[in-house]
């Protein structure tokens, strides 16, 4: 069997790449293709309280490699270190998309706001009732007040986050840095 490469990523800090939307889907991003959602409570995202409208859970999860498949690159996986996802969470909050919510990737929606927000660590821990999060990982919980994407909370329609965004992978960047440097050198010489 072949071994599917790896790739780490993350945000180009020159460049506006980063998590653009949280969208609420049947199956997240965070999930392989092939698994059943309700096998991995841990991704699952949860109503908090019913009456304030609230649901919480997972957003990006630390070091998860996460199935991937496209024309160009064929199958591999990628991931997100917990020192990536930390620097995210800051483009998201410093670029305000707290509301940036849309459906499934498609359809934004009004009404649905980030109202928590917390990477796990030593002194955030899983909240009670999910499974353990590796530390480095983003958690959220949102308030729903478009009636309609409740009504499609409440009966599973959808039942966890993803993000969408640009990113870039950390061999590349790190690749890239390397090329200037050299140039620099070169173009210094002469």
């Amino acid at each position: 069997m072949e071994k599917l490469p790896l790739i780490d990523m993350t945000i180009d800090e020159e460049h506006e790449t980063g998590v653009e939307f949280i969208s609420f889907v049947d199956t997240p991003a965070i999930e392989r293709e092939w698994m059943a959602f309700n096998k991995t409570p841990r991704m699952e995202f949860k109503i908090k309280d019913k009456e304030k409208r609230i649901v919480s859970g997972a957003i990006m999860v630390a070091n998860l490699p996460i199935y991937r498949r496209d024309e160009e690159n064929g199958e591999y996986y990628v991931k997100f270190s917990g020192d990536a996802i930390q620097k995210i969470v800051e483009r998201f909050f410093k670029n305000g998309l707290t509301s940036s919510v849309n459906l499934d990737h498609n359809e934004v929606v009004e009404g649905v706001y980030m109202i928590e927000s917390f990477i796990i660590d030593e002194n955030k821990p899983t909240p009670k009732g999910f499974s353990e999060l590796p530390k480095g990982s983003w958690f959220g919980s949102f308030k729903v007040e478009n009636d309609e994407v409740w009504k499609q909370v409440k009966d599973g329609t959808f039942r966890g986050f993803s993000i969408e965004g640009m990113f870039t992978d950390r061999a590349t960047k790190e690749l890239d840095e390397q090329l200037i440097k050299k140039l620099i050198r070169i173009l210094n010489e002469e």
